[in-house]
């Protein structure tokens, strides 16, 4: 390690590029960055310029940064990893640019810079380690269930996002294959996932019962335990043999479904994230290209199976006590953001709410600003995280709805925690849980 330090933090030299920031391992590329106009069409929808109006926590900013770290004589200063690893990764600007800059392969290979070249705390180190030995591995995070009701009770941050997962739903083994129902559509195979296997369950076998359903067979192969999105969003080494895992498991399908906007991101990503690997580029390339959104497969085949009107609590609580159960169920539509903007998936899933009978749609505000899960930001970046959390949950609770629709795992619990801090019991669903039980009846 050298002995230069930069404000407090020592940060060790390359030997095959000790004259500038960044080593040449998918280095953030310079074309993608002079994509960048700086016109500013970024700076609204990005959340932590919203927060603090800070050029360098903007997109543009930290790609100023990004070129500064590919000049000779660059140093991957502690200020410098702050404002990158302020970034939500959110991918909002990818929406907004009208040049159509790659912010999504950029901050992922700036990530994996600042992870190689960077000495973190001590803290910062144990946190990551904490985070990235436990919530890829389905099988472990089924053991930490039963520690969950003891979580709850905590204060702070643990204890407002544990999951209210019972055990027996941590425990629940999804078959490995449902059969079309009618005449067959297609054939599908379902990314179980980690978290979404272990504490989401319910997801999956809705997922998995609607897509039959409407005529597809479905196979939910055991393998892989994690695709790496997690861990590629964050910049971490692991992500390359997650992916390739992933691809040997799930190339032999037609289709690859997620019902995770994290994942689905994830796997459509990997192109970029091994495209300089021998043996991996090309079959990355053709496995990515196969990578969809359930709702997408959904509403390009369009509904076949009947639908029936949902009740919502509130209408179930009044059935109970003899009053007439009220027509229909207000729901409010959150876009996460690996959805709606790093996979450009926004109407699909509202086609979808919109064929049950009698559901009423509505939208929050400020739909393109993130919840703040983001990943592990709320664990690594607590309080941005929480401010943008109470921020969502104030918007979603102004709708009025009775349930909120949500197509992310992490999305889901930072909604939930936050809104209960504020006094509300929101009711968090997956698209895919509301389409079963309206064709379940």
């Amino acid at each position: 390690m050298s002995d230069h330090v930069v404000n407090d933090q020592r940060a060790p030299l390359r030997p095959d590029a000790p004259d500038r920031a960044f080593d040449s391992e998918r280095a953030p590329e310079l074309d993608l960055i002079d994509d960048c106009v700086h016109c500013g069409f970024c700076l609204p929808t990005c959340p932590t310029y919203s927060l603090w109006d800070e050029e360098m926590d903007s997109p543009r900013g930290r790609i100023v940064l990004m070129k500064a770290g590919l000049e000779e004589g660059s140093e991957l200063s502690a200020t410098m990893v702050e404002h990158f690893d302020r970034c939500l990764g959110c991918m909002a600007c990818v929406t907004a640019c009208p040049s159509g800059v790659k912010y999504d392969h950029l901050i992922e290979d700036t990530r994996a810079q600042v992870e190689r070249n960077h000495s973190r705390s001590l803290r910062e180190r144990l946190v990551r380690k904490t985070v990235f030995s436990l919530f890829p591995y389905h099988r472990r995070l089924r053991v930490l269930a039963l520690g969950l009701p003891i979580a709850r009770r905590l204060p702070g941050l643990l204890g407002m996002l544990a999951p209210r997962i019972p055990v027996r739903a941590a425990a629940h083994r999804l078959p490995r294959h449902f059969a079309a129902a009618g005449e067959r559509r297609g054939s599908v195979a379902l990314l179980q996932g980690c978290v979404q296997r272990a504490f989401f369950g319910s997801v999956n076998e809705a997922t998995a019962r609607v897509l039959a359903a409407e005529g597809f067979e479905v196979h939910s192969p055991p393998s892989p335990e994690c695709c790496g999105a997690l861990e590629l969003h964050a910049g971490q080494e692991s992500a390359l043999g997650k992916a390739k895992a992933t691809i040997a498991a799930l190339e032999r399908y037609d289709t690859v479904v997620a019902n995770s906007a994290g994942c689905g991101s994830g796997m459509r990503d990997y192109a970029h994230l091994l495209r300089d690997e021998p043996g991996w580029a090309e079959r990355a390339e053709r496995f990515s290209a196969k990578v969809r959104d359930v709702t997408e497969v959904l509403a390009e085949a369009g509904p076949r199976a009947p639908r029936k009107p949902l009740r919502s609590r509130r209408s179930a609580a009044r059935a109970s006590v003899g009053r007439a159960p009220e027509p229909s169920v207000k729901v409010a539509y959150h876009d996460a953001c690996h959805l709606a903007h790093a996979q450009g998936v926004r109407e699909p899933p509202r086609e979808l709410l919109r064929s049950i009978p009698g559901l009423e749609l509505v939208e929050p505000a400020e739909w393109e600003i993130c919840c703040g899960s983001a990943g592990i930001y709320n664990l690594v970046q607590p309080e941005p995280a929480a401010e943008l959390g109470e921020r969502k949950a104030r918007n979603l609770v102004d709708t009025g709805a009775e349930v909120i629709a949500a197509a992310n795992p992490g999305c889901a619990l930072q909604i939930i925690g936050h809104a209960r801090r504020l006094g509300h019991e929101l009711e968090v669903v997956h698209p895919m849980e509301l389409l079963w039980r309206s064709i379940d009846g």
